[in-house]
């Protein structure tokens, strides 16, 4: 027999061998195949458990029947305040016209009373006048019409100047000769029974009066026929 008598035995454990590394390799083939499975089912429960944390509830119909009232309450609310703004602007527009109304009468009262203050003191100071004008009335008449020459043509420029000094004033005489008698314009100092004119007219001026604008300075002094 030769040398090589024992292949056998060598055989065997060759067989052995291979089975056992089979084996080995069937075990990890398992155990990959069970780790992939299992991060596959966790990859699909993370999802899901996420979508199960994170999503709204359905909204009941309760939730959904308070959304209009909400909405309606809240256009009341501000209709009420639009109502409440424009009733404050028109108290305040009222009260602002009010105002004014009365600032208007008051300027329109401080005007009239500077106007009849100034009429008053302008008034004053020509009344002053008044009796130089009725000497220059005396005196003019008491010349003779013979014997009114140069000089008497001189003071009569005068008194033209006077009365034209007193006309741009607003001076105007108050006519009474053969005018009905007036009170607010004329005083009566006696009646003249021996007239023939009508009853209550006025036959002589015994002193001429005046006005001022429509504020009479100074009646005229008159005899009224009976």
């Amino acid at each position: 027999m030769s040398k090589d008598t024992p292949r056998p035995d060598t055989d065997a454990a060759d067989d052995a061998a291979n089975n056992a590394a089979a084996d080995v390799a069937a075990d990890v083939a398992d155990d990959m195949a069970d780790g992939v499975t299992g991060a596959a089912e966790d990859e699909i429960d993370a999802p899901a458990a996420a979508v199960g944390e994170d999503a709204p509830e359905p909204e009941t119909d309760q939730e959904t029947d308070q959304a209009p009232d909400q909405e309606t309450n809240s256009i009341e609310d501000l209709m009420a305040q639009l109502e409440q703004a424009q009733a404050k602007a028109d108290e305040y527009l009222d009260s602002l016209q009010r105002e004014r109304a009365t600032f208007q009468n008051y300027k329109k009262r401080i005007e009239r009373e500077r106007e009849d203050q100034r009429q008053a003191i302008t008034g004053g100071l020509l009344l002053k006048l008044l009796p130089t004008l009725d000497d220059f009335h005396r005196a003019m008449a008491a010349v003779p019409a013979d014997q009114r020459d140069q000089w008497f043509e001189g003071v009569a420029l005068i008194q033209r100047k006077l009365e034209r000094f007193l006309e741009d004033a607003g001076v105007t005489e108050i006519e009474a000769e053969g005018q009905p008698f007036d009170p607010k314009f004329h005083e009566a100092i006696s009646v003249d029974a021996d007239s023939e004119a009508e009853s209550g007219t006025i036959t002589q001026v015994l002193q001429r009066g005046y006005k001022h604008g429509e504020r009479v300075l100074r009646p005229a002094m008159v005899r009224v026929a009976e």
